[in-house]
């Protein structure tokens, strides 16, 4: 029988939709802190760096899965959902984890990874020794073609066919992964009745949320080949032109209209539990369009996020139309953004800003001031650019399936440095399970901590700003027209209206600014003092290069524009 930790849960003093415009700090436990010297992060070296995570001022914690697993994808292949994997720890270190996280006012939101297992999870293993056992349909099975070809075209995300021939049924089963993460089958009620069931019982120990990994591809279409792409689009994890995922319409094999079903029934198990909130991950052809489907209604999901900001452009024009498309289409969804993950190269060498202070400064402000929540990604408050590794340094089977067009992983997810003279930059007494680069160790948090312009400080006393603004975690928000990569908006809540001013350019750009707007008393001296934040001198703007303002105003008519 399921003990149960927790019969309320921490609601704080934001309230039961303490979710909405939340900033969620996303820790990768492999890579956060070894505490016991093996090499590998662990519960324990999460609890140990919590005062850490608290004087972010972030509001919520993410950790990637931790469960018991053969660790093929490390960790998002799950032999056992309710167990913590020896190498991370134990049960009774989550429960001590969640309990320290509340004590300083965050908190904890898991990865549940629903559309696949481990070939090596029980289910799987009973599913294949027959077609007629008890859990003979627990996952998708199809027979080959009369050719003995695989029953659809369909591509698996890392690399070739979606489907794995097995000797014990004769059939193939679908893997939209690693052929080892077996997908499971959502059409049938007992799986979708189980897994509700691991969900609960990890709202029993007290967890706040869910981090919902590749939310849209839990249902499957009809056995059909997908059609192709007319033209390829970098819309998912490793769809480049050195992927055949990327050539194809995903039309049958995942985002269909029955995953609508299951997330309601998953939205009602949460909303038995107040407080708690869920954000899907969206990869698909159109993932503005589903993420405003999945959060639409109140009775789907509470917010989900994409990859559309996760990738290679960085240009105001792609990032205003990528952001007023969101709010055209959302309705009275919810969405979250991010700019890093463990999925995707560094923000600092995707966007082109290694050791560029203004420009890190400029993103993190582009970031924090969206309509929506927010989830940042270990060591993007350091300023981390992506480690370079050589091929025999790489784990992630993506890296190794696609070298050396695509490195795969393993550069964002190599350990966190926290002292820059200690082994291993202060991650491991050991042998870390990545490298950790020496530009890493010259960016530790010990060389940033004390240092007030560091980019670390910066993140600190932005969001502590930034709570202090209701208008930016829960306001309205309108954009203006991208004028020489300067991008505009306007938060508005009740009566308080800010205008947000972001200078994507190399370049001092001088514009008029409305009769009334002033600077925030409070916010950080960067943003409206001499260094390197925009001089406010009414009625003219003036904005350095990759420079920011933040003005309060209260003569602008409602639809009056801003000309900026």
């Amino acid at each position: 029988m399921m003990q149960k930790i927790s019969t309320s849960h921490y609601v704080g003093s934001q309230g039961a939709d303490w979710w909405r415009g939340a900033v969620i700090y996303q820790i990768y436990p492999r890579s956060f802190m070894d505490s016991n010297s093996d090499g590998i992060g662990d519960l324990q070296g999460v609890i140990d760096k919590l005062d850490y995570i608290a004087s972010l001022n972030v509001d919520a914690i993410w950790l990637s899965p931790f469960f018991t697993s053969p660790m093929k994808d490390f960790g998002y292949d799950i032999s056992n959902y309710r167990d913590v994997d020896p190498m991370f720890g134990t049960l009774e270190d989550f429960d001590r984890l969640v309990e320290g996280a509340h004590a300083r006012g965050l908190k904890v939101t898991i990865d549940q990874v629903m559309s696949h297992t481990a070939d090596q999870h029980a289910w799987f293993e009973e599913s294949r020794q027959s077609r007629d056992n008890p859990k003979a349909d627990w996952y998708v099975w199809a027979d080959p073609k009369p050719d003995g070809a695989p029953p659809t075209n369909w591509q698996s995300v890392f690399g070739g066919s979606a489907w794995q021939w097995d000797t014990r049924r004769c059939q193939y089963y679908l893997h939209n992964f690693l052929a080892s993460q077996p997908d499971l089958n959502f059409r049938t009620p007992a799986v979708v009745d189980a897994m509700l069931e691991e969900v609960r019982f990890w709202l029993e120990r007290g967890v706040d949320g869910f981090r919902l990994d590749a939310v849209n591809f839990c249902t499957h279409g009809e056995l059909k080949d997908n059609p192709p792409r007319q033209e390829m689009t970098e819309s998912f994890l490793g769809v480049r032109p050195d992927n055949p995922y990327g050539y194809q319409l995903h039309q049958y094999d995942k985002t269909q209209p029955e995953n609508l079903v299951f997330l309601e029934r998953l939205r009602a198990l949460l909303d038995e539990y107040p407080g708690t909130t869920s954000v899907g991950e969206v990869g698909d052809d159109d993932a503005l369009g589903v993420m405003a489907e999945y959060s639409q209604g109140g009775k789907r999901l509470h917010m989900c996020y994409s990859f559309n900001l996760l990738t290679d452009k960085a240009d105001p024009g792609y990032l205003h139309e990528t952001l007023t498309e969101m709010e055209a289409r959302i309705g009275d969804g919810w969405p979250c953004w991010a700019l890093g993950n463990h999925d995707v190269t560094r923000l600092a060498t995707r966007w082109q800003a290694e050791g560029q202070l203004d420009k890190l400064r400029l993103y993190m402000v582009f970031l924090l001031t969206q309509r929506g929540s927010v989830c940042l990604y270990q060591g993007e408050e350091l300023g981390l650019p992506e480690a370079q590794l050589t091929f025999e340094q790489l784990v992630d089977p993506a890296g190794i399936t696609f070298w050396p067009a695509y490195k795969g992983r393993d550069g964002c997810r190599t350990p966190h440095p926290w002292q820059a003279d200690a082994g291993h930059a202060g991650f491991s007494r050991g042998t870390p399970w990545l490298p950790v680069p020496d530009t890493h160790a010259s960016l530790a948090v010990d060389q940033q901590d004390n240092d007030t312009d560091s980019l670390l400080n910066a993140y600190r006393d932005f969001l502590a700003f930034r709570r202090t603004q209701p208008a930016l975690v829960k306001g309205d928000v309108r954009y203006h027209p991208v004028r020489d990569d300067v991008l505009c908006l306007e938060r508005t809540y009740q009566q308080t209206r800010l205008l947000i001013a972001l200078n994507f350019s190399g370049q001092t750009v001088t514009r008029s600014a409305p009769e009334g707007a002033e600077a925030i008393a409070g916010a950080p001296a960067w943003l409206t003092g001499e260094w390197q934040g925009s001089q406010l001198s009414l009625p003219q703007l003036s904005l350095p290069p990759y420079g920011v303002a933040i003005a309060r105003c209260y003569q602008l008519e409602e639809n009056a524009p801003w000309d900026v």
